[in-house]
């Protein structure tokens, strides 16, 4: 048996540091006693970490300097484990939600999170002593993190730890906390042992894995020797023994099938090193344990190329019941299964004492105490155990996890289990806060609605639905009594908010496909709901025998593509509710419910809200000036503000800018009317959740977001009181509560700067830049130009140009925005100033258009991403393979579709794009016209048209040379 070494560990892990080493050798651990390898060091006295003590949930986490404060995560990922890591007079427990570990306090019902990875979390480990936690993620810059479960400091962290692969498939630490290992998630496997304690960023070893081995996903050290580890896929199980003195890491893994026994082997679950530190136990699916030994070559036989191996001794069936859980404590193996049963056996693999009375659920993870039972007394209550002599059966505490998302804490001593919480076990859809108490409903996919208080972090009540019934979509009606619950197989429920009873005789079945939205008007009279077949259906209230009942109106597939929002207003004249749907064809649709009846919803207008770009979501902007407006956002990054009534486009704004569109606003309630003046907006997009100051103006200094849920964000809603947002992780299974500050965020902007000074940071070198100076140039070519190139008269210096020139210097500065675009902003700027003064405005000066610029040119410029895809839609596949469009077909559509062209308009373009007109022959009217009309278009243009010709050779633009990233087009220098 090899010894193991404890030496140099650093001495301040906290510091990153491996310095003051100390190195005391271990004697040999006798493989016939078996006794647990429990290693004492001996640790100068100015070591930080060993004279720290737990002050985790003595520090104040509530220090908020940002504007949006993780402060409580409901639900956990039940697929990875859950970590019993402090016993004695405090139940804390470890666990993940989506890219957080929180570590849990059972009696002072308090959190703590682990806050760092931009992944969701894929594994995670804790040293034996508790004292070390490691994760990892999966994804783009996935990290490695070591946490000083003391402190709650992450102590180090591995970067790049994957380059070639997804991220960390399994996780384990030895048992003194020295090394780390992992097996990454990628096509070829890749094993790896770092010496964390060292900070270092590359491993001490790595090991490239066979696809054959099928994918390893469990991995665990031997606990007597920091050299020896096993892992195991559902076929294949490994065992490595790392040579630290040449840096490698060798493997033995045995090809096991049917015929090595002649039986059913099964799917392996888990693995471990056998008690007798001589054999290596699997557990399989079908209640088995494959046995292997262990082949150590004698010390002498080092020089020879015998490395150590293993090979299958035996097949034990130990049970019926598949096995799902295989670890060991103290002097017991213990198994899981899938019938929620937890079984001991003694190193002879015969059984000890099992606790099957209990009826959970499938095991998913097992944690033991860290402390050993306390020997037994007069008051002590444990079991006996099922051996012929009856000794009690003394075992620690543990902490039991199941595969329908509950969590257990075991007492031995008396056989108490008590059931610590209970999540949703599927995805999380539908989130709901209460309109006056701060209450949380919490909606999933296995049917289960959860109320929390979300103050006190306690939960008040549930209804689990029957199989079949998930739900998708849930909202409190305006006084807060009835909760309106849209289900994934079409049915909407009414139900009473506070005991989740039905308040229908029988729920709505008028939908064969998922509600995804649910909405109830301000007087509660009417709700409506949306459905994934672009359907919006409305129903009433209306008195039936003296009792108001709620009752079908009618529905209407009003939408070609699915609806992102369905709002209920306010008539400002009468009072009367409106309802409006948003669609991802484009389309904002208002119903007449006045004159709608029984199977009738009357249209009252249509209304087309974008030309490229798609809506995402829409809400009542708050009423910051004497107009209405509806505030709408799109894929573009663009934040739209039309007018409630005429539904005229008034403003175009650059939206918040985070790697994705907005999917979701809501307006943050004011607690006063002194704060009517100043309000604030929360979003989300794909993975973050964001806040944002009102008025909407493109200041980028505005707006504050995190990443909340890195798989996708499904659901937000905000607290009545605008102290907190909650945002649903969808099939990470969490919700997670955010405190809001808004002094962190108000502070931002001041430091951002004032008037212009944030906006000269959106171009490239600012206010003293090579684009700023252009743009002044062409500004005032404009006033020369609208006065006359050639003229004699005494120039009029002014600071505006006339609303006219707008689209030429908007084009001259690199943005080409189609005529409904020049439109928009032709209204914006009209309109500006008309509500206060009955004045339209027909002028513009340089600081305005530079606003307006930047709020409405692409946020990423031009792509050959996005000129590709119209050549994909427009083209057909030639004998190349390439996308092209014909010259006659391109032509065509120039003359045909969309925004087209005359033939008088589309020569002149040409004309001037081959150099055939003479410099300003249109803006400077002394210039004219010489080959316009007689250009010739097949000597100019090629029978085929790729992308990249159009764009270089035709508009004359460059493309950057990084393909990597979808690389821009730009202006060119061209002489014409």
């Amino acid at each position: 048996m090899p010894q193991d070494e404890w030496g140099q560990e650093g001495t301040d892990l906290e510091a990153e540091k491996g310095e003051g080493i100390q190195d005391k050798r271990l004697s040999n651990v006798s493989e016939e006693k078996g006794k647990e390898f429990q290693p004492k060091t001996e640790i100068p006295e100015d070591s930080l970490v060993a004279t720290s003590e737990d002050i985790l949930f003595q520090k104040d986490d509530r220090a908020n300097v940002y504007p949006l404060t993780l402060t409580w995560s409901f639900g956990w990922n039940s697929s990875l484990p859950v970590y019993y890591i402090r016993d004695e007079n405090q139940r804390v427990l470890l666990y993940v939600c989506a890219h957080t570990a929180v570590i849990y306090n059972v009696f002072n019902n308090n959190q703590h999170h682990l806050q760092g990875h931009p992944n969701v979390i894929s594994c995670l480990c804790i040293s034996e002593d508790r004292r070390w936690i490691a994760t990892a993620d999966k994804g783009p810059n996935c990290l490695i993190i070591i946490w000083d479960s003391f402190t709650g400091i992450p102590v180090h962290t591995i970067f790049d730890s994957c380059p070639e692969g997804n991220g960390i498939g399994a996780i384990a630490i030895t048992r003194d906390a020295k090394y780390l290992a992992t097996i990454s998630d990628a096509e070829i496997q890749k094993v790896c042992i770092w010496r964390w304690t060292l900070a270092v960023e590359t491993p001490a070893c790595t090991l490239d894995l066979p696809k054959e081995y099928g994918f390893q996903n469990y991995l665990i050290f031997n606990p007597t020797n920091n050299k020896e580890l096993v892992s195991n896929s559902k076929t294949q199980a490994i065992y490595y023994l790392w040579c630290e003195e040449r840096d490698i890491l060798v493997h033995s893994a045995p090809h096991l099938t049917e015929k090595t026994f002649n039986k059913l082997v099964g799917k392996l679950t888990q693995s471990v090193f056998h008690l007798n530190l001589t054999q290596i136990l699997s557990a399989t699916m079908e209640g088995k344990l494959v046995v292997w030994d262990i082949y150590r070559p004698p010390s002498s036989a080092s020089a020879s190329l015998d490395f150590p191996h293993i090979k299958p001794c035996k097949l034990v069936h130990l049970q019926k019941e598949g096995i799902t859980v295989l670890t060991t404590v103290d002097n017991y193996i213990v198994t899981g299964d899938i019938r929620g049963n937890i079984k001991f056996y003694d190193r002879t693999l015969s059984i000890v004492n099992w606790y099957s009375h209990f009826k959970l659920s499938s095991i998913r993870t097992l944690s033991f105490s860290k402390t050993p039972a306390a020997p037994p007394t007069e008051k002590s209550n444990y079991p006996p155990d099922c051996t012929l002599k009856g000794d009690l059966f003394i075992v620690r505490n543990l902490i039991i996890g199941t595969s329908d998302a509950t969590v257990y804490h075991l007492t031995t001593d008396g056989t108490k289990l008590e059931k610590l919480f209970v999540e949703p076990k599927d995805a999380i859809c539908a989130i709901s806060c209460h309109p006056y108490q701060p209450l949380l409903a919490i909606g999933s996919l296995c049917g289960m609605i959860k109320v929390w208080d979300y103050e006190k972090k306690k939960y008040l009540f549930s209804r689990v639905f029957e199989k079949g019934l998930g739900i998708q979509s849930l909202t409190y009606n305006p006084e807060g009594v009835l909760l309106g619950a849209g289900f994934t197989e079409g049915t909407v429920y009414i139900l009473d908010a506070m005991s989740l009873e039905n308040q229908i005789p029988e729920p709505f079945k008028y939908s064969r496909t998922s509600v995804t939205h649910v909405s109830f008007s301000h007087d509660s009279q009417y709700m409506a709901t949306a459905d994934v077949r672009f359907t919006v259906s409305v129903y009433v209230v209306v008195v039936r025998n003296g009792h108001r009942v709620w009752e079908y109106l009618a529905r209407l597939r009003s939408h070609r593509k699915s609806i992102c929002s369905l709002l209920f207003g306010v008539h400002l004249d009468s009072n009367e509710p409106r309802l409006l749907s948003l669609g991802k064809d484009r389309l904002l649709i208002e119903y007449n419910l006045l004159k709608s009846s029984k199977d009738h919803l009357e249209v009252l207008d249509i209304h087309r809200t974008d030309q490229g770009n798609y809506p995402t979501c829409m809400v009542w902007y708050p009423p910051l000036t004497r107009e209405l407006f509806l505030l709408i956002c799109n894929s573009g990054y663009k934040v739209k503000l039309f007018n409630s009534t005429t539904k005229m486009c008034r403003k175009t704004l650059l939206g918040p800018v985070y790697g994705s569109s907005i999917e979701q606003v809501q307006i943050l309630p004011v607690k006063s009317t002194l704060e009517l003046q100043k309000r604030y907006m929360v979003f989300i997009n794909r993975d973050k959740v964001g806040l944002q100051i009102l008025p909407v103006d493109g200041n980028p200094h505005k707006t504050s977001a995190i990443i909340c849920h890195p798989s996708g964000v499904a659901g937000m809603t905000v607290s009545y009181d605008g102290c907190y947002a909650f945002t649903a992780g969808g099939h990470d299974r969490s919700v997670v509560q955010w405190e809001i500050n808004l002094s962190a965020l108000e502070a931002a902007v001041s430091l951002g700067g004032e008037d212009l000074t944030p906006f000269y940071g959106l171009v490239a070198g600012g206010r003293e830049g090579k684009f700023y100076r252009e743009l002044e140039d062409y500004f005032y070519y404009s006033q020369l130009r609208s006065q006359g190139i050639d003229t004699m008269e005494t120039r009029k210096v002014s600071e505006h140009i006339c609303l006219s020139e707008l689209p030429f210097v908007m084009r001259a500065v690199g943005f080409y925005p189609s005529e409904e675009k020049i439109e928009d902003m032709f209204n914006e700027i009209r309109f500006s100033e008309y509500v206060d003064t009955g004045k339209l405005i027909d002028k513009i000066n340089l600081p305005d258009f530079f606003k307006v610029y930047l709020n409405h040119r692409p946020p990423f410029g031009n792509t050959m991403c996005g000129i590709q895809h119209s050549f994909d839609i427009l083209g057909f596949t030639n004998s190349k393979g390439e996308k092209v469009i014909r010259r006659e077909d391109f032509l065509k559509l120039l003359l045909t579709k969309g925004e087209h062209m005359t033939e008088e308009e589309m020569c002149d373009c040409f004309a001037t794009l081959f150099g055939l007109n003479p410099e300003g022959w249109k803006s400077e009217p002394a210039a004219s016209s010489i080959k316009g009309s007689e250009i010739c278009f097949e000597e100019q243009l090629p029978d085929e048209i790729t992308a990249e010709i159009f764009t270089t050779d035709i508009l004359g633009l460059t493309i950057s040379q990084d393909f990597t990233q979808d690389p821009l087009v730009s202006e060119v220098v061209r002489n014409v």
